[in-house]
């Protein structure tokens, strides 16, 4: 047998047995992009709807409860009016809890994405999430605490007519602000929710939520 084809019987199995761990490899690293694929489109999906979810739910369910006519019952003629103003400042401060943890989720969800699969930042997707998530720390930490001050003006034993008719008038404005801020974040999270939910979103998680792998 000459040298040339000794090498030849020798090299052959080792060729191949390179290409079998190529093609191992290969078939491991797809496996996982598309196991990491499916969890972060879950994690997308389920954080988007909990947060339109819970922003729909507060403005539609909670906030009209707190000022229904069966809440008026139970406080009374003379309590509701202030009463019923703290209940509210005080759900609110949990709901923004919420929107923090769900805002912090939805970026660190595009930091995921770029960084275990390196897809690039969505920018109209980005945007949104961002100002969403503004508007939530404004009125959280912000607006929030204001009205609070404003409300202990204008129902303060200590403050004169003056200054009570001066924090109601800003209170009102102010209110409708937060109105119009929550109108706008409702709006941005369906908008959210249909982003990462669309059919066009699929093609980037491979055509499918639960892709089929070949043997």
């Amino acid at each position: 047998m000459t040298g040339a084809q000794d090498r030849y019987q020798r090299g052959a199995p080792l060729a191949a047995g390179a290409l079998c761990k190529t093609t191992l490899g290969t078939s491991g690293y797809r496996a996982y992009t598309a196991g990491v694929s499916v969890f972060l489109r879950i994690i997308g999906i389920v954080n988007a709807a909990i947060w339109f979810g819970a922003g729909t739910f507060f403005a539609a369910g909670v906030l009209p409860g707190v000022f229904s006519q069966d809440l008026h019952r139970i406080f009374g003629e003379t309590a509701y009016p202030y009463y019923s103003g703290a209940v509210a400042l005080v759900l609110f401060k949990r709901f923004f809890v919420l929107q923090y943890i769900c805002g912090a989720i939805a970026l660190l969800h595009f930091f995921a994405e770029k960084l275990y699969l390196g897809r690039p930042f969505s920018r109209l997707g980005t945007t949104l999430v961002v100002i969403i998530f503004s508007l939530g720390l404004l009125g959280g930490f912000w607006l929030q605490p204001r009205m609070e001050n404003l409300r202990q003006t204008m129902y303060s034993t200590t403050a004169t007519p003056e200054q009570k008719d001066r924090a109601r008038h800003s209170f009102g404005v102010w209110h409708g602000v937060s109105e119009l801020a929550n109108v706008l974040i409702i709006g941005g999270l369906l908008a959210h929710l249909l982003r990462v939910t669309r059919q066009e979103a699929a093609g980037r998680y491979g055509g499918l939520l639960f892709p089929k792998f070949r043997g």
